[in-house]
């Protein structure tokens, strides 16, 4: 197969350079420069944004495209339109975000999904995404579109800050503020389970929208923390803390507590969604323990300093707060 990823040096796109290089695949990847290309591959340079940007995408043919982008819908437009004719699949990595919500427990590929245009500047993260969708629907139409709506995604190489800042807080041991309950459970995707189903689904011609995240129940908080404990070798006492007293006290879900959130509208929106024709295709998700143990030899690798998206705000709870929340001092 010859692939072409527009990105490709960085977390998801990075991730399905790897495995399409691991594949065999002779693989382009374009990209601005502001990272190195993965060994390897044909490296491509140009900027969306710019006036010129695609020039060097003005020659060449291959059987799919990967597309990661997250900004204005009209990049994507641009893009798909100069390709189309001379590439045979357009893969774009989209979000559940797309959904509107609240999207109920069990919401499938066929929930009603917000507004977007593929005409739009940057606007809003979901109806950007989602005028992506619509992008790659308008250059290689409904069957030449494959729409991969992922939900949470985690693993080496995340440049987001939510498995790194578990894995540093947990890392520094002591008494650890615990979101509960234990039990909640909780869904995400391993970027590298991302690209492989991705790479096979270009492969056998899938088309259309697809909800790619781990099964419900794939772990849950406890499992989560627990397995950041195994993989640091860290003293850290997990203190579990009832949801009610976490707000209370004005902290935030998802975003001073990456990935948790209590049950409720926002809890079913991003970890209840169902993922039957994901699996159904061909999805084959690894353990949780697998990917934070991954993630934290990676991390490591980097002096525990991840890389940091300029365009995502930092998360993380505020010290002061964790020791108000825990009556006790926590490791700095």
């Amino acid at each position: 197969m010859r692939l072409l990823i527009l990105g490709g040096t960085e977390f998801v796109g990075y991730a399905v350079t790897e495995a399409a290089l691991a594949r065999g695949w002779e693989v382009t990847v374009f990209h601005r420069g502001a990272h190195p290309a993965p060994a390897g591959v044909t490296a491509l340079r140009g900027d969306r944004t710019a006036a010129d940007g695609l020039a060097a995408l003005a020659a060449g043919e291959w059987d799919a495209v990967v597309d990661t982008w997250s900004g204005a819908p009209s990049a994507v437009r641009d893009t798909a339109r100069a390709l189309a004719g001379r590439a045979g699949r357009y893969a774009y990595v989209s979000s559940g975000s797309v959904y509107a919500y609240p999207s109920p427990d069990g919401h499938d590929e066929s929930h009603p999904v917000v507004e977007g245009s593929p005409d739009a500047g940057a606007v809003a993260y979901e109806r950007d995404k989602r005028g992506g969708e619509l992008a790659a629907i308008g250059a290689f139409g409904e069957d030449g579109a494959l729409l991969v709506r992922a939900g949470l995604i985690l693993g080496p190489r995340e440049n987001i800050g939510r498995l790194p800042w578990w894995l540093n807080r947990i890392a520094r041991g002591g008494p650890v503020l615990a979101p509960g309950p234990s039990d909640l459970e909780l869904q995400f995707i391993d970027a590298r389970d991302l690209a492989e189903w991705t790479l096979d689904a270009v492969a056998h011609g899938l088309s259309g929208p697809y909800n790619l995240i781990g099964p419900p129940g794939h772990t849950t908080m406890g499992g989560f923390l627990e397995a950041c404990v195994r993989a640091t070798g860290s003293d850290a006492e997990l203190r579990w803390t009832d949801p009610e007293r976490i707000l209370a006290a004005g902290v935030q879900p998802w975003t001073d507590l990456p990935l948790w959130v209590p049950r409720g509208e926002l809890y079913e929106t991003l970890h209840r969604g169902a993922v039957d024709k994901a699996l159904a295709s061909g999805l084959r998700c690894r353990p949780a323990g697998e990917t934070v143990a991954d993630t934290w030899s990676w991390l490591t690798s980097l002096g525990g300093r991840a890389p940091q998206r300029p365009d995502r705000p930092a998360l993380g709870l505020d010290p002061r707060v964790e020791e108000e929340l825990l009556g006790t001092p926590v490791r700095a």
